[in-house]
């Protein structure tokens, strides 16, 4: 029998949606005001969700507590009032888009996982734009 626990997050973060090799103007067309020069925010809100199984000592998938801390330490601390193209070195040269930022954060997280369970990041850009990863 297998599982899901999630823990819920939030950060606030700048970002501009850009790419060097291009023209002004195409990255204008592409990407429109989310390519302001001065970068512009969100709230952003995280869903982080483990599947596996339950153990029969403990009776958790995981401790929460321990995810809590996960999320903290490798999101929250690392993107929270940051600009992402700026402050965030995975986004030196990607494009910090959702997708592109959910990626991110589920390999940080990943490797704080127990292998054998699964692992899926849901993130919020508004409150109606979402994008999800649950890994290859």
């Amino acid at each position: 029998m297998r599982v899901t626990v999630s823990r819920k997050a939030h950060f606030n973060a700048a970002h501009r949606l850009y790419r060097k090799d291009w023209s002004d103007e195409q990255n204008q067309r592409v990407f429109g005001k989310c390519n302001n020069p001065n970068f512009h925010g969100h709230n952003y809100e995280l869903i982080v969700s483990v599947t596996g199984a339950i153990n029969p000592e403990t009776g958790y998938v995981m401790d929460i507590k321990d995810l809590a801390d996960i999320i903290y330490e490798e999101v929250e601390t690392q993107f929270d009032h940051k600009n992402l193209n700026l402050d965030v070195p995975e986004f030196k040269d990607l494009n910090p888009t959702a997708e592109n930022i959910v990626v991110v954060i589920w390999n940080k997280i990943r490797k704080r996982i127990d292998e054998t369970d699964d692992l899926e990041v849901v993130l919020y850009e508004t409150p109606r734009n979402f994008v999800t990863y649950k890994g290859l």
